[in-house]
């Protein structure tokens, strides 16, 4: 089964730690991880972008001029989708591109990507991680002293702690996520993983 160190805030390893070979021992599939991350983005979409068709451009109720002996071509409407500012021929219209992914897919790309990172050697696990308050500089100390303060950073916490949260809120390319909402796409997307050891006993409940 793989270990990792646990790290303290100033780098210095204070112990190890046994991960489940079913979240973190998984062979690394690029299929399974583009499947979840299309479909992560596919699901992330407004869909509310929309163009005119000559039937909603207001005006062009009157012919613009009589059918023959004009020498002009025959129009029946200024917002026909030949005249300059008339309606669009297939356009986009407001649609909705969610999809729904097999639970069991999703469950398994989030173990790849989590044994991706592992090993690439972009996971770090650390004892603790907690601030007395809301403090920018804090987060800034906390990252540099794991070498990690010129990379991207998802922190992983056990659940919602508002102080980690806004510390880390003005820093850009850090976010902070609670273990039961992690996904594949925030994963792979952040260059470092940092995992409190409370985090990742919530991570083996709920996805283990």
């Amino acid at each position: 089964m793989p270990e990792i160190e646990v790290k303290d805030r100033e780098n210095k390893v204070v112990g190890k730690i046994t991960l489940p070979e079913n979240i973190f021992g998984l062979e690394v599939r690029k299929d399974i991880l583009h499947t979840a991350v299309v479909n992560y983005l596919a699901n992330q979409r407004q869909g509310t972008h929309a163009t005119k068709t000559r039937g909603m451009v207001r005006g062009g109720g009157k012919k613009p001029w009589r059918q023959k002996h004009t020498g002009r071509a025959r129009h029946g409407s200024i917002r026909s989708p030949l005249w300059k500012g008339g309606g669009v021929v297939f356009g986009p219209q407001p649609r909705d591109y969610s999809y729904k992914l097999p639970k069991k897919q999703k469950r398994l790309a989030l173990k790849v990507a989590l044994s991706a990172k592992l090993k690439d050697g972009e996971l770090t696990v650390v004892d603790s991680l907690n601030f007395d308050k809301p403090r920018t500089k804090d987060m800034v100390a906390f990252l540099k002293g794991l070498n990690l303060d010129s990379s991207s950073v998802l922190v992983v916490t056990e659940d919602k702690d508002e102080n980690v949260f806004l510390s880390a809120r003005n820093i850009p390319g850090v976010d902070v996520m609670r273990a039961q909402d992690l996904n594949t796409y925030e994963v792979l997307v952040h260059q470092n993983l940092v995992i409190t050891k409370d985090a990742l006993k919530k991570i083996q409940e709920v996805w283990g």
